[in-house]
């Protein structure tokens, strides 16, 4: 019987999305052995195209920068919300964070490609169409077990894994690490087309929010691109698509034909790309790391897409775990609970507060409300841009205490 291959190599990273590309190459740039194992070919379909301006601090610190805003994606400079007849616009140029005052709409087969091959040409490996099929973490060096397309296998021997592989959730999955979600089953269509919009007041520069005219737990998303393209999508918990058609494209019209102000804005897009689905993403890990190893991103855990937080989560699981681990390579005594996973997990808790708060329409009624005052929206705009860590801005520090003040008010001025 022959042995299997065994290599030597300092870091794995599963998977090349954006957070196992900023982390290896943050990890690089110190000076690390990275090798990340890919089990798609890039360029490939991705969903959440909308990022939020805290996302370029990270490419920035990674040295990607330079080459993302020269690839001519869409510009955003903020997020708008729609219900009804009522609109409400937030700048990311006007925050209480002070943060980067735009960022980009991207697709993300593009954006991804983009930065492993910037990953790459900062001297990281990355190896596409390999899958991880085991692991042992229990040893003194963590080893995974590796299949080639061709179906050979090898095994690497690591100092450490970083598990970036998404909805693939590969070490949750090989460790038992699933947890259940908090968050109802939703379940979201989506598609590009080619949206032709000439609606007065439509910003190209926004991310489009729409709540749904009479059932306020449904919205929708319209994020356009550079090319003239424009993600479309409906969310809705398993009851909404009870009595709807079967034929995915069918049933998103349907959402979009119950809401005049989307369908206007859609009024002559050209549906040329079968819709696509994806229920219950919302997940969750029992620890965000264990001997030799750390989840980053949606492997560890997804919340829900309205603020489009996920791609910030994923990047700044990168950035923190990649600190750490540097000061772990280097002989330094760390602590991955205290410095990795609960300052982590304080701004996407921030986040869960008003995402859970949209659903409840508590957050609605605050985003809508036509008479907020100027520094609250500040404070809001701040975590919609994805500052969801900035203790100073009360909103963050608090979540729950503000957000049920300031609904309350809303409600009563309302009333």
């Amino acid at each position: 019987m022959s042995v299997m291959e065994m290599e030597r190599r300092q870091v794995v990273v599963i998977g090349a999305g954006p957070s196992g590309a900023i982390a290896s190459a943050l990890l690089k740039r110190k000076g690390h052995d990275v090798l990340i194992i890919e089990r798609q070919h890039f360029p490939r379909f991705s969903i959440g195209e909308s990022l939020l301006s805290h996302c370029l601090d990270f490419i920035e610190e990674a040295g990607m920068l330079e080459a993302v805003q020269a690839a001519g994606f869409q510009l955003k400079n903020g997020a708008a919300f729609a219900w009804g007849e009522q609109y409400s616009a937030f700048d990311f140029g006007d925050t209480f964070s002070n943060g980067k005052p735009t960022t980009f709409q991207v697709q993300r087969a593009d954006f991804d490609k983009l930065l492993a091959d910037q990953a790459a040409l900062q001297g990281v490996e990355i190896r596409y169409g390999e899958t991880v099929i085991a692991t042992d973490v229990l040893r003194a060096k963590p080893v995974l077990e590796v299949e080639r397309e061709d179906g050979s296998r090898y095994q690497v021997e690591t100092d450490f894994i970083l598990d970036a592989s998404g909805y693939g959730r590969v070490l949750p999955r090989l460790l038992d690490l699933e947890a259940p979600s908090n968050f109802p089953v939703r379940q979201a269509i989506f598609t590009h087309v080619e949206d032709r919009i000439d609606c007065e007041g439509f910003d190209r520069n926004k991310i489009l929010i729409t709540t749904h005219p009479t059932q306020r737990d449904i919205w929708f998303w319209s994020i356009p691109f550079s090319n003239g393209r424009c993600s479309v999508g409906v969310v809705a918990a398993a009851e909404h698509f009870e009595g709807r058609s079967e034929n995915l494209d069918e049933c998103l019209r349907s959402f979009i034909d119950e809401t005049p102000s989307l369908q206007r804005v859609l009024a002559k897009a050209v549906w040329d790309t079968p819709a696509r689905t994806i229920g219950g993403y919302s997940a969750n890990v029992k620890t965000l790391h264990g001997p030799g190893f750390a989840l980053l991103g949606n492997a560890a855990e997804f919340l829900d897409p309205v603020f489009s937080s996920g791609v910030t989560i994923a990047m700044r699981s990168a950035s923190m775990a990649a600190g750490v681990l540097h000061r772990q390579l280097q002989g330094e005594a760390v602590d991955w609970q205290t410095e990795f996973a609960e300052p982590l997990k304080r701004g996407v808790d921030t986040f869960r507060c008003y995402v859970e708060g949209w659903y409840a329409g508590t957050f609605q009624d605050v985003i809508y409300h036509p008479d907020s005052s100027p520094h609250i929206r500040r404070m809001i705009s701040s975590i919609l841009a994805g500052y969801a860590w900035d203790e100073n801005n009360p909103f963050v520090s608090e979540p729950k205490r503000r957000l049920r003040m300031l609904s309350d008010i809303c409600a009563t001025e309302s009333a």
